[in-house]
């Protein structure tokens, strides 16, 4: 068999795409690495990117196979200090086949005159962790030292189990995150949306992947993420009132709910009921874990300035842009920038109470701006709407208080299906105010109670009706409610407002 020279670029290294075409008696003969390749491979393994450790293990891989007679490995010294142009150079200078996985890299190349072996998509039958993974099972949880576990069961009833006896070594899970970054690197329905020293965040098909290794974390750990269910916005059996709220008229949305609880399998099932729509919808998500049909186009936060994310949108101008996952000040002001420019926005946030989704805004936009950025909060709770609030601004005069001079603007959060004030916003002094309304109208029923018996402790019932003071005495009374006629005058303007007493 005639011997072949071959030389590899960063991409086929980082792959695995060596061993596997030596292993199969695809690639034979000789391999030629430039130096300026092994000195990336180790910067990027010192800074600690998954990245340079898979390429290092590549290459020891590649030595294993050299003491066996299958391939010979040479290292070529070069002047280029830019990886791709290093690999160019010593392609044409031997008359060698360059291999990479890269279709950039592989039209270059032949461009250049240069002979390449373009090695496409590799997609194993199953990858070790997915194993761990059954029907049931939401998450896997794989930590050094521990024992594997995973979340089963369904968004608000899971519980987390064992998956077996036996406790997991460092060197297992680095093998199953090489195998795991070599794989995202060749298909593409992976992204490596974040790689950095002591952490690597994969989207690999269905599954997000976070690892996170020393020394950033006491030890290895994976952990695997996938939706158990992909649902419709018809299989949350919604309310028609809140179906024609969310099409016509709802175009600041909050989707909140504490983590594990399905809003994000919410947020992509009202993706793909705009797009039905007709609408053009996109997505930031980090990482793009959402599966959506191919019309809708979904951007990395990693991979890109807000800046730029901001002008892009702007630009292209779509009807709604659902943002995963709002974490930080920036990702708040990205989704308000958008909004007051006219674009449909849907949000994510963490919280553990419907209104402390409405609190994640106060201090990072002016109170009266609120109900212009988000009108409408969607609770979600064990898979489910549990709630649903509207935001409405008003000028008047908060619950609990009489003087009619201290009316203000205040931001009102009802309930969008029966209309109830439950929450009143606004701002007294420096401070801003949340105040559950049902509470108050309580404590102010109370102090009216006991003023009114105060003056008529004969009194049988006191309730407090549509702004009026209904009082009830027997009929034997009827001297005394006249001879306190002053005193219930006075109490009428302290309060401010109308008593009417009955007779039983």
């Amino acid at each position: 068999m005639e011997k072949e020279v071959y030389v590899p670029d960063l991409n086929a290294v980082q792959r695995g795409l060596l061993t596997r075409l030596v292993e199969q008696g695809l690639l034979y003969g000789t391999l030629l690495i430039p130096s300026t390749l092994i000195k990336e491979i180790e910067r990027q393994a010192k800074e600690g990117l998954a990245s340079g450790m898979a390429a290092l293990e590549e290459l020891t891989k590649l030595r294993e196979l050299e003491m066996q007679g299958l391939v010979n490995i040479e290292v070529v010294e070069v002047k280029e200090r830019d990886v791709d142009d290093a690999v160019r150079k010593v392609a044409k200078e031997k008359n060698a086949t360059l291999v990479t996985g890269d279709r950039v890299q592989a039209l270059v190349a032949t461009t250049m005159g240069i002979e390449v072996f373009f090695a496409g998509e590799y997609r194993p039958a199953k990858l070790k962790f997915e194993e761990f993974f059954d029907e049931e099972t939401m998450s896997i949880h794989l930590k050094e030292g521990d024992v594997p576990k995973a979340k089963k069961g369904r968004p608000g009833e899971w519980e987390m189990v064992p998956l077996s006896n036996e406790v997991l070594d460092a060197a297992t899970l680095e093998n199953m995150a090489l195998e795991i970054m070599e794989t995202a690197r060749s298909r593409r329905d992976a992204y490596v949306e974040v790689d950095r020293p002591g952490t690597t965040v994969v989207q690999l098909g269905k599954y997000r992947i976070v690892i996170t290794r020393p020394p950033l974390s006491d030890g290895w750990e994976i952990t695997a993420v996938r939706p158990i269910a992909k649902l419709s916005l018809e299989d949350y059996d919604l309310p028609e009132k809140l179906i024609r709220r969310l099409e016509d008229r709802a175009e600041g949305i909050l989707i909140a709910g504490a983590p594990g609880a399905g809003k994000t399998t919410f947020a992509q099932a009202l993706t793909e009921y705009y797009a039905r729509k007709g609408k053009v919808v996109k997505t930031i998500e980090s990482p793009r874990d959402m599966v959506l049909p191919p019309s809708v186009t979904q951007y990395s936060k990693e991979h890109t300035s807000v800046k730029e994310l901001y002008a892009i949108l702007l630009l292209s101008r779509p009807d709604y842009t659902i943002f995963d996952e709002m974490r930080t000040d920036e990702d708040f002001k990205l989704y308000m920038d958008l909004r007051m420019a006219g674009i449909g926005m849907v949000g994510v946030v963490h919280a553990t109470t419907p209104i402390d989704a409405v609190q994640r805004l106060i201090g990072r936009v002016e109170l009266g701006m609120i109900p212009s950025i988000v009108d409408t909060v969607i609770f979600i709770d064990s898979g489910s709407v549990a709630k649903v609030y509207e935001l409405q601004m008003t000028v008047k005069l908060p619950t609990g208080l009489r003087e009619a001079d201290l009316a203000r603007p205040v931001v009102e959060v009802r309930d969008f299906l029966t209309g109830e004030l439950e929450y009143e916003i606004y701002t007294w002094g420096e401070q801003t105010m949340v105040v559950p309304v049902k509470r108050v109208a309580k404590r102010g029923e109370e102090k009216i109670l006991a003023y009114v018996y105060r003056v008529l402790p004969e009194a049988t019932s006191v309730e407090v009706k549509d702004g009026v003071v209904v009082v009830t005495v027997p009929k034997w009374a009827g001297k005394n409610v006249l001879k306190k006629a002053k005193k219930l005058k006075k109490l009428e303007d302290r309060l401010g407002m109308r008593i009417k007493v009955k007779y039983e």
